[in-house]
Order: C-alpha cells, then structure tokens, then sequence
C-alpha cells in the first residue's frame, strides 16, 4: 500500500498545507527517539525537496539537541477528515537560530512570534504515502491559544530566561545549541 517518491508533488503539497497538525520525529546517535506533535500556522513547503518550519518555544527541545549529533528528521501527516492518507517526508534538517545566515529570509514566510527558538530547513529525499485507513475520524475545531496567552504574558527577557532554564539540554542531558 505504501508509496514512495523522490519529492513533494503538487496534490501532496495541497494535503500538508490543508492539515492542522504534524509530527516531526528526530534521533540522535543514541538516547531517546522523540516524537513531537506540531500545529499553529509554522509550517512551509518551499519547493519539492524542501520545507521549513519555525520551532516554538516549548517545554522541551529534542529536535534541536539531535540535529547537533545526526541531522536526519521525518515529518508525518495523517489526515482526520474523509480521505484516508498519511504522507512522510524524509530528509537531513540544518537549524537556523535568530541572527543566523538565512534565518531572516525563512522568518519572514512566518507570522512574527516572540517565541520562536529556530527554524528548521529541510532538504527532502524521499516521500511516501500510506493509507491510513486505521486513524480515526476527528474534527478540527481550532488552534489552541494558550501558547500566545503565555507568550503575551512574558518579557523578551523572560522567555529567554525560560530558555535558559527549559531548552539548553535534552532529556538524555546533551546540548541543544539553544542560546541564551
């Protein structure tokens, strides 16, 4: 059932920017595999081989501690709705933090948030869609607003304090690059 190909077409293109949610999935050379559900609008598919998506700040920073060891990262998508269908991009992911050669380009195809940590650029070598016939049916019925209601609570300084504090070390005790 699966399928494979060597990029995004423009009827995958279509289905990633239609869903709501995401996973991105992440490992380094040993410790632990992370899995993290992504959503809100941080998600760009620029070009068949190629999407970017702006990390927020959140209670852990997995991602960007593997990507120090081992730069390959998987995104997955399944859909909810009436046509069944998961579709996995595959590729090597290189992390860009704010004053970072490339990091203003990329920001600008986002809305502004305070509280993006980096932003991920992924280089896309292959595709491949399943059926999905087993994941249930469920209705979208918004984004959550509880990460902008913490955003607008805090200082610049504050949400790097939470940094500091949250997001310089994986679960597994290695660096994330994440500066302070």
């Amino acid at each position: 059932m699966a399928k494979q190909f060597p990029e995004i077409d423009e009827t995958q293109r279509k289905f990633i920017e239609e869903q709501h949610l995401f996973f991105v999935g992440t490992a380094a050379p040993d410790g632990r595999v992370n899995i993290s559900p992504k959503g809100m609008d941080s998600l760009r598919v620029l070009g068949p081989n190629r999407i970017a998506w702006m990390n927020l700040t959140g209670s852990g920073n997995e991602t960007a501690g593997h990507l120090l060891e081992t730069d390959r990262m998987t995104l997955m998508w399944c859909s909810f709705t009436t046509r069944p269908l998961i579709l996995r991009t595959y590729g090597t992911a290189r992390t860009l933090h704010r004053g970072d050669a490339g990091w203003d380009e990329l920001a600008e195809l986002f809305p502004d948030h305070r509280s993006a940590r980096q932003i991920y650029d992924l280089d896309v070598d292959l595709v491949q869609t399943s059926c999905g016939y087993a994941v249930p049916f469920m209705d979208y019925r918004s984004d959550r607003d509880t990460m902008q209601k913490w955003v607008d609570g805090k200082t610049d300084e504050q949400i790097k304090s939470y940094w500091v504090e949250k997001n310089q070390q994986t679960i597994d005790g290695k660096p994330t690059g994440t500066a302070s």
